[in-house]
C-alpha cells in the first residue's frame, strides 16, 4: 500500500513528464493563431453577427480585433475550426 506521500509525489513526476512531452502516449496539440478579423470578414459577418452566431460576446470580439488581448483556450480552439469549416461550426450550433 502506498502513502499519501508516495501517491503525491508519484502524481507530481508524472506531471513534470507531462509537461516536458516526455509521458507515454502524451500528445499535445497546441492550436495555430488567428486572425480573428480576418475570419470574420472570410465568413462575412458584423462583429455582432459573428459573435452572436459563435458564441463571444462582441466586446471580446473586439478586443482580439483590435489586438488588446488574444484567445486562448477552448476560443482559440474553436476559432481554428471556424477557420477549417465554418459552415459545420454553424449547422453543429444550430442543429
Amino acid at each position: 500500500m502506498s502513502t499519501p506521500f508516495e501517491s503525491l509525489k508519484r502524481s507530481l513526476l508524472q506531471a513534470i513528464d507531462h509537461a516536458d512531452g516526455r509521458a507515454p502516449q502524451t500528445h499535445i496539440h497546441r492550436p495555430r493563431p488567428v486572425d480573428v478579423k480576418a475570419l470574420r470578414a472570410k465568413v462575412d459577418m458584423t462583429q455582432e453577427q459573428f459573435a452572436a452566431c459563435f458564441g463571444f460576446s462582441t466586446a471580446t470580439l473586439r478586443h482580439w480585433e483590435r489586438g488588446d488581448r488574444v484567445p486562448r483556450g477552448p476560443a482559440l480552439v474553436l476559432l481554428n475550426v471556424i477557420d477549417h469549416n465554418p459552415s459545420a461550426v454553424i449547422k453543429a450550433l444550430t442543429a
